[in-house]
Formats: structure tokens, C-alpha cells, sequence
């Protein structure tokens, strides 16, 4: 967390933040760090659906985005009525996160500071002690829901990857890793710099079971001096 987001975080009349039903979000499980829960200053954003359907699928989209229209319109309710609303994110709020579609819609009606955050990536390749890109090497980000075909064309087309979203997709990412040759370089890193931390090389992981909070890393090889 850095020392501008923290500002924030202290200061903000309300701390709004993401959860799966029944859970507590990681964001605001980080935040522990710096404040204390307070149930009168925090909104809670309980998502409709999460794993139960596919993205795509109308049971998931549908509900999805009812869900954001609803909970813009309940922070521009309090923004409206002068409160200073802080939006709690894992990694990056620009990098694949959901406060995107709230900024999509918030934005263009009040005045938004986008706090830059610390991806999970580079969190993940700190603790597995991979520099992942060397000289001139050129890396993809890729997310895991990609298809199998889409994956490995992708792999096979650079010279380092992190892949996200793993999930229920781990099997297809080893099957793409492999067919690209990558294989042998791919480093599993589950819940970056939370405290349930795992790191290994993808090739001891003996299940294939993995949180959405996972990843893969493959390193480059490029020019070293």
C-alpha cells in the first residue's frame, strides 16, 4: 500500500469496498493494516454472483451489471450529499478491476483520483524471486479465461507472461503452457503478499485446484550483462 493510498484511506468520509457473499473482501482485509473496522463509516458491495456462472453467460452478465448500476447509484448518493468516498482495491484499480465499471459511470459526474496500486504480478514475482523481464524482452499479460487455442498462440508469441485469473482454468493453462514449450519456466504464485502466500514451480503442483487469487509466471530469458 503506498503512503498516498493510506492518506486516503484515513481520510475518506466513507471506505467502500468489494466482497463475495459470506466473505470478507481481501481489500478491505488489507486496510486492517492502517484502520480499524468501522461499520458505521463502510459500504459493503456484496457481488450477485461470482463463480456460478461463466462471464458471458447471460446469468452472470445480467446480474452483474444490474449490480453496478444499482451500487453507482448508491455512492453518488453519498457523493452527492458531500461525502468523500474511498474505493478499496486489490492491486490496481486500472488492471482488470471491478472498480472500473464504477469509475465508468461515476466519473463523467464527479471529480475521481485514481490512487495508483500495486498489481498482484509484480507482488508475485518479488516472492517467487523471478525477475521477469531481462533486456530487450517483451512480456504478455494474459488472462486465464482466455480460450485454450487464444492461450497458446499468445505464449507462443512472447518472450515472458504472467497469466491471471487462474480459478477452475489451471488445466487448460498447463495444457497451453505446454503446447507453447513454456512449461519448464512456469512458477505458480497463490494469493501474492497476502498471508495464505504459495509459490512453486508449476511443474510441483501436483492438483490442479487454484483460487481466482493465483497466477502464473513464466520469466524471460532475454540479454544479461
Amino acid at each position: 500500500m503506498s503512503v498516498r493510498a493510506r492518506n486516503v484511506i484515513l481520510s475518506a468520509d466513507r471506505l467502500v469496498h468489494f466482497c463475495k457473499r459470506g466473505r470478507r473482501g481481501n481489500a478491505r482485509t488489507t486496510a486492517d493494516a492502517v484502520i480499524a473496522p468501522d461499520p458505521a463509516r463502510e459500504i459493503v458491495l456484496t457481488y450477485p454472483v461470482t463463480v456460478e456462472a461463466e462471464v458471458g453467460d447471460p446469468a452472470y452478465d445480467g446480474p452483474i451489471a444490474a449490480f453496478y448500476e444499482e451500487v453507482a447509484e448508491q455512492l453518488a448518493s453519498e457523493m452527492e450529499a458531500g461525502r468523500v468516498l474511498a474505493v478499496l482495491c486489490d492491486g490496481d484499480p486500472f488492471f482488470y478491476g471491478s472498480f472500473m465499471h464504477l469509475w465508468r459511470r461515476l466519473s463523467p459526474r464527479f471529480p475521481t483520483e485514481i490512487v495508483p496500486g500495486i498489481p498482484a504480478m509484480a507482488g508475485g514475482w518479488a516472492a517467487a524471486g523471478a525477475p521477469i523481464t531481462w533486456g530487450d524482452d517483451v512480456m504478455t499479460v494474459l488472462p486465464g479465461t482466455l480460450p485454450e487455442a487464444e492461450l497458446t498462440r499468445r505464449l507462443a508469441d512472447t518472450d515472458a507472461a504472467v497469466i491471471m485469473k487462474l480459478g477452475r482454468h489451471l488445466p487448460k493453462v498447463r495444457r497451453a503452457l505446454t503446447a507453447a514449450g513454456l512449461a519448464a519456466r512456469a512458477i505458480y504464485v497463490e494469493r501474492a503478499t497476502m498471508a495464505q502466500q504459495a509459490v512453486c514451480r508449476l511443474s510441483e503442483k501436483a492438483d490442479d485446484e487454484a483460487p481466482y487469487f493465483a497466477l502464473v509466471l513464466v520469466p524471460g530469458e532475454g540479454r544479461r550483462l
